[in-house]
């Protein structure tokens, strides 16, 4: 299927401020939160081949999985509504179905057209179960069921695509890629292209993602090494400190980069810290990849 959106490669911004300063190295920002307005971030990068390998011959159907803030929801909404094809969203939590709880999030993927279905906690833990997969696929009619945070064997090849856009810009290979991580699609993407990454979980008990990373990368693949950091998850997913929310306000206004608090501010700060605490070598060159999400962002940040 043709894609009505194709976005250039994202820019690539150096920051420089006290605490890099302190710390000997070179910190740039790859802002894939600027690659497209509703279809953005790592969202863009592990969707776009999959939606390119949609027949509409077959009248295809989506059916995924994400909670009430999920940026995940929100692109695959927009992507469907930009190919007219039908989407359906499964929400974890009932509760988000009274109007009064409904999110920015949902509103806007009620917007784009997408069918939203609430369960529980309980009956959302068995989105990886074949037998509640095909239950579902039967009940909404849906062609294709995409996994939460939209990680198939086609989103890795998008990712490594953000890894080869770096490079091109710089002109060599940095040390460290650092990302946040949810369901660790992005991290096993740029592991994949043989980089070293940084992950930084959102989740609070996020230590299973190093497993799930590991089984996302294809057999017989040369990849890079994971660094994964659990203890900045500030209170768990959605969830943030005022601490979280100072440092993100100090952030934007010395760099002009808007971060959100469930994943980006997660990273920067996890990042900012180690660098303090010198965990780099001097002269290093980190690139801190921008995912996107700021539709997220709490109101009046």
């Amino acid at each position: 299927m043709d894609l009505p959106f194709c976005p250039k490669p994202s820019p690539l911004q150096a920051v420089s401020d006290a605490v890099t300063e302190r710390a000997g190295v070179q910190l740039f920002v790859k802002r894939d939160d600027l690659l497209h307005p509703t279809v953005s971030g790592n969202k863009w990068r592990k969707l776009k081949y999959l939606l390119q390998s949609l027949d509409p011959a077959d009248s295809p159907r989506l059916l995924t999985f994400g909670g009430a803030h999920s940026n995940h929801l929100y692109a695959l909404a927009a992507a469907g509504a930009a190919l007219q094809v039908p989407t359906v969203g499964i929400v974890r939590g009932e509760e988000y179905a009274h109007p009064a709880r409904e999110t920015s999030t949902l509103r806007f993927c009620r917007e784009q057209g997408m069918e939203l279905h609430f369960v529980s906690r309980e009956h959302y833990r068995q989105r990886h179960d074949p037998a509640y997969l095909q239950q579902l696929q039967s009940t909404f009619r849906a062609t294709l069921v995409v996994p939460e945070g939209g990680t198939t064997s086609l989103a890795l090849p998008g990712v490594r695509e953000l890894v080869q856009e770096t490079e091109a810009q710089l002109g060599y290979r940095p040390i460290y890629y650092a990302v946040a991580a949810g369901t660790g699609g992005t991290a096993a993407g740029i592991l994949s292209a043989g980089a070293q990454v940084l992950a930084f979980s959102a989740l609070k008990g996020g230590h299973f993602l190093e497993k799930e990373i590991e089984e996302l990368l294809p057999p017989e693949t040369c990849v890079g090494t994971l660094q994964l950091f659990t203890e900045y998850h500030q209170g768990g997913y959605g969830r943030h400190s005022p601490q979280l929310l100072a440092f993100i306000q100090k952030f934007e206004q010395e760099h002009g980069i808007l971060l959100e608090q469930v994943y980006t501010g997660k990273l920067f700060f996890g990042l900012y810290d180690l660098l303090q605490k010198g965990y780099f070598p001097a002269g290093s060159t980190l690139v801190a990849v921008h995912t996107g999400g700021l539709q997220g962002r709490l109101p009046g940040l």
